[in-house]
């Protein structure tokens, strides 16, 4: 109506009072017999403030996220983050063994499957993070708003791959070759001090944090400086090159011998099976975005300072231009994480390992076909006499304590992911669970884990059971092109729409997903065997 149609009088040209344009009422609950009584001549005085009804953002079935606000992001460019677990955790036997031996057998210009594979994690990782950091919840949460099964299926799926010893029997075996101590002795030992560390730690995540950063720096700098001294301008040059002869592929790789092997590397090439969705949980843990607003897990023994878990995440208000501010300053600051720390540390100690085998099989020509025999162990060693060959036994006493520090970076994050992972699907999602602190469920499984190891390393094979070995292998990386196709999910299903991913996001993890499931079924199919 036009105020021409008013006059002076305050009528409309029919007599008519003009209606008053009625208050909107939020449409999130209804207000309460009290709340809605707003007094009156005959029922009192109103009170003086009515208290604003909450908010919430519905995502899924479960129970909604109320509305909350979103901390100020930090500095975008950082040293310590979250992503010290993915480096911990992927910077293993992919980047210093399976990678080196697959360019000795079929040259540098195979890194451009790592290239790929190293940067599908890296929008795998972003894409981890949106959800994590937008609601202060873990991705398993995020899967069981869409479909609980599909939390389900990595709740089972954790607990047959990851409770085997491996990594910690790798740098075990790595130790006994430097120190002659019998690789179960400092295998068990290793277990029970990390199981002593982390139940005494007041913050699990701030003690790991520090010693991850210590272990993969010295990791880092230590593999760049014998590279430097052992190799040469020409092993650099090749190595870097390599990763852009996109298409080479040579009819051997298609062999039932090499195809599950590159397919399996590919996975593996950053953190394989289901640690990018681990660092979900640490991204809570840091206080990343709505993580803010979530307690952090403690130590066993500092378990009664727990504070109140929350029923569900949080979620801020994205029609909000200061918040949606602050939320881009978060997208910076995970962004410069996956780029410089993630990809760029993994980057350089693949390219760290790659010249050093490039090196030993120039000073010994013998180590090529060592390693096309698909031993291990021999290979390691005939990689440690050449790098010794190269200038000093030192080197070789060096080469070993680099496969150490990388199996006891990643069984310090293993351990810490599994237990994270499974304390946080068992304190919402089990019936009965949450008269427990999500600390103690943190300790149960964290010492569980410890005690079925100890049981495997001194009665069994440190790997697991081989006839399980294959099924192993097959879930582990199932699950990476599972967790491509949950991501789609979560992210386009439960968040609201202007922090959705954009359509690049989407198809790169769609095609990771396709590409995963799909090399992994081929392989199945067409050879008989998964990844190894």
């Amino acid at each position: 109506m036009d105020s021409s149609d008013v006059n002076p009088s305050g009528t409309t040209p029919t007599g008519v009072p003009p209606e008053t344009p009625k208050p909107l009422i939020p449409r999130q609950r209804r207000p309460t017999p009290d709340e809605s009584a707003g007094g009156s001549a005959a029922t009192g005085p109103a009170p003086a403030k009515a208290k604003p009804a909450e908010r919430f953002w519905r995502a899924g079935r479960l129970e909604p996220l109320p509305i909350r606000p979103l901390p100020e992001a930090p500095p975008s460019i950082h040293i310590l983050g979250p992503t010290v677990f993915l480096v911990a955790l992927g910077v293993g036997m992919g980047e210093s063994y399976m990678w080196p031996r697959l360019v000795l057998i079929f040259g540098p210009e195979i890194r451009w499957l790592f290239l790929i594979g190293v940067t599908l994690q890296a929008v795998v990782m972003l894409e981890m993070s949106r959800y994590a950091m937008a609601t202060g919840e873990s991705i398993f949460f995020g899967a069981a708003r869409v479909f609980k099964p599909l939390m389900w299926f990595f709740f089972v799926t954790a607990i047959l791959v990851y409770i085997w010893p491996g990594h910690l029997s790798a740098g075990a075996s790595a130790f006994e070759r430097v120190t002659g101590i019998p690789w179960q002795a400092t295998a068990v030992a290793g277990m029970l001090l990390v199981g002593v560390v982390f139940t005494l730690a007041k913050v699990v995540y701030n003690l790991l944090e520090n010693v991850l950063s210590i272990c993969i720096g010295v990791l880092v700098v230590g593999t760049s400086v014998v590279a430097a001294m052992v190799g040469s301008f020409a092993d650099l040059s090749s190595t870097i090159t390599g990763m852009f002869h996109f298409g080479y592929l040579p009819e051997e790789a298609l062999s039932p011998a090499w195809f599950p092997i590159i397919v399996g590397s590919i996975a593996f090439a950053g953190p394989s099976g289901m640690q990018q969705m681990w660092y979900t949980l640490h991204l809570r843990d840091k206080g990343a975005g709505m993580g803010a607003h979530v307690p952090r897990i403690r130590g066993l023994r500092h378990a009664e300072d727990q504070e109140s878990m929350p029923s569900r995440g949080f979620m801020f208000d994205t029609s909000d231009p200061d918040e949606m501010r602050k939320w881009k300053g978060w997208r910076r600051w995970v962004t410069f994480d996956a780029l410089l720390l993630f990809w760029g540390v993994t980057m350089l100690v693949t390219v760290s390992f790659t010249v050093l085998a490039q090196a030993s099989a120039r000073l010994d020509p013998g180590v090529a076909d060592v390693i096309r025999d698909g031993e291990r162990e021999a290979a390691l060693d005939a990689m440690a006499n050449s790098f010794a060959a190269a200038g000093s036994p030192v080197f070789g006493t060096v080469f070993f304590c680099f496969i150490a520090l990388i199996g006891l970076n990643a069984t310090l994050g293993l351990f810490d992911s599994f237990s994270r992972g499974q304390a946080d699907m068992t304190y919402y999602f089990v019936p009965g669970a949450k008269r427990f602190s999500i600390s103690k469920l943190y300790a149960f499984f964290l010492w569980g884990l410890i005690a079925f190891g100890i049981l495997v390393l001194l009665f069994g094979p440190a790997d697991g059971p081989a006839s399980i070995l294959d099924v192993l292998a097959f879930l582990s990386t199932f699950a990476m092109g599972a967790y491509c196709v949950v991501l789609l999910l979560v992210n386009n299903i439960t968040l609201p729409r202007p922090i959705r991913p954009g359509i690049v996001s989407n198809v790169i993890i769609g095609f990771a997903a396709v590409f995963y499931l799909g090399a992994l079924f081929y392989s199945l199919f067409a050879y008989g065997v998964v990844v190894s």
